[in-house]
């Protein structure tokens, strides 16, 4: 494992630290409060507070290392969100092992290849996808399923050939004990993959701990805050911005089994959040109801500050922008001051950003670039691609900035916009375009619910944009009407190059990580 790239004599700000010292910590000063609270949609939530969580935490690294699980190996952790994805999260870590969350909507040749790649010994799973591990994930000793399908309605079918997650446990007297390193391998999670093959994301236990502390500081949260989670465990976001930044302070986290609409207010009602992040998809969904008058929510955080479509909720947003590599925010906009609109925020005191052009330069004001960021590998950085050294080098560039490749604006006093994933730029008629640029137009026409632009080849101008439309609910996509109205506000708002040549209306799209929509499913799509 390669140490932090830092010039000698450095001193670490986790020195003498790592993620089982913070969550034992917490255990030791307030056993008694709430650290985690799984609410699934069918029976009443389970409180762990911190004393309990800790102590089954310990049991199970214990009952792991009584099944041959040994520092350095690497378990799949293949779980939609519930309570047993966090205590194998934390026994991994604690014993040593490598804990690799994989995105449970992976296809079967994605399971065999993660899997395979980082080596693992062991998985821990649930029924649904019990049989695709087992099917696809040979060199496995050994599978361990929980006994429920986290938000299914369904009761979970009894699984084969796979031990039951409960019997894993150990005694908690008996939980591992290693020297304490900051820079020892804590984590893994695997990329969208969309241009390649997916890359393994290493995390240290340094990098754990930034970011629940910087996090925990960019969002103010405080020991009485109480976060909802209903992101995806197995991505950062949920994982480092909720999970781990609640930690830090010792706050509680409400965890759900995904986004449900009907059981938001509800379960923020009863719980009494303080804090959420959530994505647009979401919160669309959420204008379809009324805002009680008497949450307890003092801040929400996703992709752009302040948009002007969600302010009916009276909650501040703040926008940031961070990556799995990043492991928080590199861009952030400010809790206690005002933003400007559908930003990112600014560049955040922790790290180093540059917006360059294709020929390295420094972009001006109001000119779009490639969005570059400098830290510390192994701290405030990733610590490196698994098993992949050219994928690591080849991410950074000639001054030792990573490569993002996120293209973003730059604005006045220091604001930055986000302008798109390099991918999801289009070439039209030899002019760049922004498939967000049009997308922030269709989604305020009424009756937009949400909207993604993709290229379509075209014989002579290279590719136009296409939009996919899901309208809001009670409006009928049979209708030619919401169509013409799109096209009219992009007519109104758009350069003629940017306009959508084919309006498609949808009743849902293909999704990826954070409920994003698959883009390359949508230009599969329009290629046959």
């Amino acid at each position: 494992m390669p140490q932090p790239r830092e010039a000698p004599g450095i001193v670490s700000p986790f020195a003498g630290m790592d993620v089982p010292w913070l969550l034992r910590l917490h255990a030791q000063a307030r056993p008694e409060h709430p650290f985690v609270i799984w609410a699934p949609f069918d029976a009443p939530a389970r409180v762990w507070r911190y004393g309990e969580f800790h102590d089954r935490v310990g049991a199970l690294a214990a009952g792991l290392v009584a099944r041959g699980v040994r520092p350095g190996d690497a378990v799949l952790i293949h779980l939609d969100n519930c309570a047993e994805f966090l205590l194998a999260w934390f026994a991994c870590v604690e014993l040593g092992a490598l804990a690799v969350t994989t995105n449970t909507r992976s296809a079967a040749a994605e399971i065999d290849y993660f899997a395979d790649h980082c080596n693992a010994v062991a998985a821990i799973t649930q029924p649904a996808y019990a049989e695709l591990v087992a099917a696809n994930c040979k060199k496995l000793r050994w599978i361990a399923v929980i006994s429920h399908d986290p938000g299914s309605p369904l009761p979970a079918q009894p699984v084969a050939k796979a031990e039951s997650f409960d019997s894993l446990f150990g005694d908690s007297a008996n939980r591992p004990r290693r020297p304490t390193d900051p820079f020892a391998p804590c984590s893994v999670q695997y990329t969208s993959g969309t241009t390649s093959r997916p890359k393994a994301v290493l995390w240290t236990h340094a990098n754990a701990l930034w970011g629940a502390k910087i996090n925990a500081a960019h969002q103010t949260l405080r020991a009485d805050d109480v976060h909802l989670a209903y992101l995806p465990l197995f991505h950062t976001n949920a994982l480092a911005y909720s999970m781990l930044a609640s930690l830090w302070v010792g706050g509680t986290c409400v965890v759900q089994p995904r986004f449900s609409s009907s059981r938001f207010w509800k379960v923020a009602l009863e719980h009494r959040c303080t804090w959420n992040s959530n994505i647009a998809f979401c919160l669309k969904a959420l204008m379809d109801q009324e805002t009680p008058k008497d949450h307890s929510f003092r801040l929400w955080g996703t992709a752009v500050a302040e948009p002007p479509v969600f302010a009916g909720f009276g909650i501040k947003i703040i926008g940031w922008w961070g990556m799995t590599e990043t492991i928080t925010h590199g861009i952030i906009a400010e809790a206690d001051q005002p933003n400007t609109p559908m930003s990112i925020g600014r560049a955040a005191p922790e790290y180093a950003i540059r917006i360059v052009g294709e020929d390295g330069a420094p972009t001006a004001v109001g000119d779009t670039g490639n969005l570059l960021i400098k830290g510390v590998p192994g701290l405030s950085l990733f610590a490196e691609y698994l098993h992949n050294e050219q994928a690591t080098r080849d991410s950074f560039d000639e001054h030792g900035y990573f490569i993002t490749g996120d293209r973003v604006t730059l604005l006045e006093h220091g604001a930055i916009r986000f302008g798109d994933r390099a991918k999801d730029m289009l070439k039209v008629g030899g002019e760049n375009v922004a498939a967000s640029e049009i997308e922030q137009v269709v989604i305020t026409v009424p009756g937009v619910r949400e909207a993604a632009v993709v290229a379509k080849k075209h014989p002579m101008l290279d590719e136009v944009p296409v939009v996919f439309v899901i309208p809001a609910a009670g409006v009928d996509k049979a209708a030619p009407d919401l169509a013409d109205q799109i096209l009219a506000a992009c007519s109104r708002s758009l350069a003629d190059f940017k306009r959508p040549r084919e309006v498609r209306l949808v009743d849902d799209m293909p999704r990826s990580t954070l409920e994003k929509v698959a883009k390359a499913e949508l230009r599969k799509m329009l290629a046959e």
